[in-house]
C-alpha cells in the first residue's frame, strides 16, 4: 500500500473515453436495454464544467497575481488594490461555486452510467444467455423424488413455517443437518480460498451510503437494499460490498497486486421484484450467509482473473459432485457495475431445470473509479480493477445437495468432501 489518495470525483467515470469515443458507450447502453441520450448529456456537462474550472483557475490566478501586487503596494494604491481584491474574492467565491454545482450535476448524471460492455458478451435479455459447457449429467432416479422442502422435513434441516412465524415470508430455520451443512459448506469453501491464496475476511454487514453507491448497487439494484434510515446505513446484499469498500481513498503497491480476499457474511435482500418467484422453500430468501471471492488487479490482468475465479468455483461444484452448466450472462441481465458475467447453474430435480448457485463478475475499472481506488507503479498513478465471484451461496447449494444426493427413504448422502466437517457419510430420515 502506498497510501491514501486525494477525495474527489469519486463518482466519474472515464470520461476522457466518452470524449474520445462517445458511441462505443452508447452501444454498450444500447446492449443493456439501459438510456443512451445519457452519454450526450453527460458530455455537454462536461463541457460546462470544464469552461466553469477554466473560468475559476483564470480569476484565481489573477488573485493570486494582485496579492502579489497588494503585498508590494503603499498608501492610496494599496487601498485601491485591496478594494479591488475583495470584488475579485467575490468573483472567485462565486466562479468556484458554479464550478461546484457544475461538478455535482456531471457526477449525478455520470452515476447513471452502466460499466461498459464487454465486447464478447451476449447481447439480449434474461434468457438470451450462451451456454458454455455442461458438466456432469442429472441423474435419473428410479423412484419419484422429493424436494428440498420435503426433504428439509424429513430430516429436520430446515424449517421454513417456524421461520415464518418469526420472520415473515422467506425466512427459515437451517436445524440439524441443515445448520450442519451451513458450517461445513462455510469451512470448506474458506480453507479451498485460502489455499488458492485468498485472504480470509469477515467484513461488517452494515455500511455507509458511499460503500453502497460505490459499488453500484443504489442504482438498478435499490429496490432489493434494506436501508435503516435512522443511522443511514444500509445492510449488504453480498459482502462483495465492504470487500470492494475496504480500499477505499487508497492508492495500492501495484507490485502487490493482485490482492485476493474472501468474506464470509449474512447477505440481506428485499426482493421487491420477486412476488410469486420461488415462494417455497429456501431458494429465494430474505437472509442467508455466502463466502464472496474478490479481486483487486491490474486492468491488464482482470480477464485472466476472471477466468480464474470461474474456476475455482467450478472446482467447488465439482467436489459437490453436483452437475452442472456454465452460462456467459446476457447483456440485459448484467448488473450496473459488470461488463461481462458467468453463473454457474446446479440441477435440481424436481424443477428439472438448472439453478444459479454461484456467480463471477468481471467489474474492470467501475468500482474502483467511483470507489476512488487506484494503484501506483512506475507509470503513474491510476485506477485499478475489481472483481468478485461466489464460492457458495448457502441455501441454493443446500437445496442442490439434498435434491441431488437423496435416497428412496428420504435420507441424503452427504458429498465426501465435506464428511471430514460432518463427521458421517449420511443424513437419515429423523422419527
Amino acid at each position: 500500500m502506498v497510501g491514501r489518495s486525494q477525495k474527489g470525483a469519486r463518482n466519474m467515470i472515464d470520461i476522457k473515453l466518452i470524449r474520445e469515443n462517445p458511441e462505443l458507450v452508447k452501444s454498450s447502453q444500447r446492449g443493456r436495454g439501459e438510456d443512451e441520450s445519457i452519454v450526450d448529456k453527460l458530455l455537454e456537462l462536461d463541457t460546462k464544467r470544464r469552461d466553469a474550472i477554466a473560468s475559476f483557475e483564470s480569476l484565481r490566478a489573477e488573485q493570486n497575481q494582485l496579492s502579489k501586487s497588494v503585498g508590494a503596494a503603499k498608501g492610496d494604491e494599496k487601498t485601491a488594490l485591496l478594494d479591488q481584491a475583495k470584488g475579485l474574492a467575490a468573483k472567485v467565491k462565486e466562479a468556484d461555486g458554479k464550478r461546484a454545482e457544475i461538478e455535482a450535476q456531471t457526477n449525478e448524471v455520470a452515476k447513471q452510467l452502466s460499466n461498459i460492455l464487454d465486447p464478447d458478451a451476449p447481447i439480449g435479455g434474461e434468457a438470451d444467455f450462451k451456454v458454455i459447457e455442461h458438466v456432469g449429467e442429472p441423474r435419473k432416479f428410479d423412484f419419484e423424488p422429493k424436494d428440498h422442502v420435503e426433504l428439509g422435513k424429513l430430516l429436520g434441516a430446515i424449517d421454513t413455517e417456524r421461520g415464518a412465524k418469526v420472520a415473515g415470508a422467506r425466512s427459515y430455520y437451517l436445524t440439524g443437518p441443515g445448520a450442519m451443512l451451513e458450517l461445513a459448506l462455510v469451512n470448506y469453501a474458506i480453507a479451498q480460498a485460502s489455499k488458492a491464496g485468498f485472504i480470509p475476511v469477515i467484513p461488517p454487514v452494515l455500511v455507509n451510503p458511499p460503500a453502497m453507491e460505490g459499488t453500484g448497487f443504489l442504482g438498478q439494484a435499490a429496490e432489493n437494499v434494506y436501508h435503516i434510515e435512522k443511522d443511514d446505513v444500509y445492510l449488504v446484499g453480498t459482502s462483495e460490498v465492504p470487500l470492494a469498500a475496504y480500499h477505499m481513498d487508497e492508492t495500492l503497491d501495484a507490485a502487490k497486486l493482485p490482492l485476493r480476499y474472501s468474506g464470509y457474511s449474512p447477505c440481506f435482500r428485499r426482493e421487491a421484484g420477486s412476488y410469486g418467484k420461488d415462494t417455497r422453500g429456501i431458494i429465494r430468501v430474505h437472509q442467508f450467509e455466502k463466502v464472496e471471492m474478490f479481486i483487486f488487479c491490474k486492468p491488464e490482468d482482470a480477464k485472466e482473473e476472471h477466468l480464474r475465479l470461474l474456476q475455482w468455483e467450478k472446482d467447488f461444484l465439482n467436489a459437490m459432485g453436483l452437475p452442472y452448466r456454465v452460462i456467459d450472462v446476457a447483456s440485459g441481465d448484467l448488473g450496473s457495475s459488470a461488463n461481462r458475467k458467468f453463473d454457474c447453474e446446479a440441477w435440481i430435480p424436481t424443477q428439472n431445470a438448472y439453478r444459479e448457485v454461484t456467480s463471477t463478475s468481471n467489474c474492470t475499472e467501475f468500482q474502483a473509479r467511483r470507489l476512488n481506488i487506484r494503484m501506483k507503479d512506475e507509470n503513474g498513478t491510476r485506477p485499478l480493477a475489481t472483481l468478485n465471484g461466489t464460492l457458495v451461496a448457502v441455501p441454493r447449494m443446500i437445496v442442490a445437495i439434498l435434491e441431488n444426493n437423496q435416497n428412496a427413504d428420504g435420507s441424503v448422502n452427504v458429498p465426501a468432501a465435506l464428511q471430514p466437517y460432518i463427521g458421517k457419510a449420511k443424513f437419515d430420515v429423523i422419527n
